[in-house]
């Protein structure tokens, strides 16, 4: 088979890694293409076109002809085929990150190209910023990273035919040698805001032998950054034991070699690499449970049991009835933003639901209350025992029962059930199937929009703006 794969852009993340595991797994077994908006920054095993067109648009982007880009894309491929390529696999094509994406992917399907179009991020779940108008493509296959986004789709319209599940596999960490001695615990993200970045350093303060919280990225977008600055400033003026960017001076398989254990305070999720990756380096992953995300995981005979769901605490630590009108004002705002509209009574009652018995879930709040807490507690530490009362996982942090045992069954399941010989084979099946199987179908943009709109679960941290 001839596969070509055509992204924004192959800069380090999620999406980036995706595509090289995929053509690692694809390389010996198909002709492969990249495709992508902007240069890579490291070499590709396999050779690479680059086309302006398809990149990130920034306000002061000229605009773009779709026509012309997607002559563009056409004429890459049969520059490498002179008979075109099989299947054209996009990735994250409904993210309005380039306004004339949905139109250049209409072209090419009138073209006579086939899609294969796999969705990481929707702009649904919480990036109205990145929300395109127009219908997404009709009558192609979609795929997607997780059972939840499978569910969600299909009840938008998809046909179970036309939608397919496409897993990652998980390369092992190479952390050969004896660890370091060093008191750490390692939270191996990308600070963005969806990441969390308070509750770790709540955590923090109820790890025994006060280890350093060592958090490996800063952000790379504006609209992350002024958050991270502030989680920078607050601790350090509150003498907090954090260090920050450790990623940019240390080798990653390092890091984790002398963590003590790693963690995950996320809100949001994609496939969830974080769940899984630091067992197979012999390491114990603690922190947030992100139910369904790790399904897909606890289906396949991993344990993530000792994971906690909730971090609740008082609404009196903090000023409350500005929480109740802000969020609702967030509701407001971003259901306009995707055509939903909600009952003043339906949000009273989500209001009176997610603050049951006086208690709020911390990763629905976002930076400005997330501190109110966080100020609460260091100033009088009695309050840390009320918390710890509260959340009883407190008490003894990342110190499971058996815990050898737990990482030992871990890392065997995950090298057992995310390699890169399972991948491969999914994919190929995956790709025979978009070859040998055409379909009419089409995705209901309500449906999917109020399918990630849940009042029960809405978090100012991942939809409302920054606020200092």
């Amino acid at each position: 088979m001839k596969i070509a794969l055509l992204h924004y852009h192959l800069k380090p993340g999620g999406v980036t890694t995706v595509i090289r595991h995929q053509v690692e797994a694809l390389q010996e077994h198909c002709s492969v293409l990249v495709l992508s908006g902007a240069p890579p920054c490291s070499p590709w095993p396999v050779p690479f076109r680059h086309i302006p067109g398809i990149g990130y648009q920034s306000d002061a982007t000229a605009i773009i002809d779709p026509q012309k880009v997607a002559d563009e894309i056409q004429q890459a491929i049969r520059n490498h085929w002179s008979r075109g390529c099989d299947l054209l696999h996009v990735h994250n094509p409904t993210l309005a990150k380039n306004r004339a994406f949905l139109d250049i992917l209409k072209a090419l399907q009138k073209k006579g190209t086939t899609l294969f179009l796999q969705i990481h991020d929707f702009a649904e779940d919480g990036r109205p910023h990145a929300y395109f108008q127009n219908d997404y493509p009709q009558d192609c296959h979609y795929g997607v990273i997780n059972s939840r986004d499978y569910r969600i789709l299909l009840n938008t319209g998809l046909k179970p035919e036309g939608l397919h599940m496409v897993s990652s596999p998980v390369k092992p960490l190479n952390t050969k040698g004896p660890p370091s001695r060093d008191n750490e615990i390692l939270y191996p993200v990308r600070a963005i805001r969806r990441k969390n970045i308070g509750e770790a350093l709540l955590l923090s303060l109820y790890f025994e032998e006060s280890p350093t919280l060592s958090i490996t990225l800063p952000p790379n977008s504006l609209a992350d950054m002024a958050a991270y600055e502030g989680w920078k400033y607050f601790s350090e003026r509150h003498k907090m034991n954090i260090r920050f960017e450790s990623g940019l001076h240390n080798e990653f398989e390092q890091l984790v070699s002398r963590a003590r254990f790693l963690l995950t305070t996320s809100i949001t999720e994609g496939f969830g690499y974080t769940f899984l990756e630091a067992w197979t380096a012999g390491k114990l992953v603690w922190g947030r449970n992100l139910a369904d995300i790790t399904l897909d995981f606890t289906r396949k005979g991993v344990c993530l049991e000792h994971l906690y769901r909730h971090l609740l605490v008082p609404l009196i630590w903090m000023d409350h009835q500005l929480f109740f009108t802000r969020w609702k004002n967030c509701i407001l705002e971003n259901g306009t933003s995707f055509g939903l509209c909600f009952e003043e009574k339906d949000i009273d009652h989500a209001v009176k639901k997610i603050t049951n018995a006086g208690l709020v879930d911390f990763g629905l709040l976002d930076e400005f209350f997330q501190k109110q807490i966080l100020h609460a507690l260091l100033a009088e530490p009695s309050k840390k025992d009320r918390l710890a009362e509260i959340n009883p996982f407190l008490k003894s942090p990342a110190n499971p029962v058996s815990a050898p045992e737990l990482i030992n069954h871990n890392r065997q399941k995950i090298l057992d059930m995310f390699n890169v010989g399972i991948y491969r084979e999914d994919l190929l099946k995956t790709y025979q199937a978009v070859l040998h199987n055409s379909v009419e179908q089409r995705i209901d943009k309500h449906c999917l929009a109020a399918s990630f709109f849940n009042l029960d679960t809405f978090s100012l941290l991942k939809w409302g703006r920054y606020v200092e």
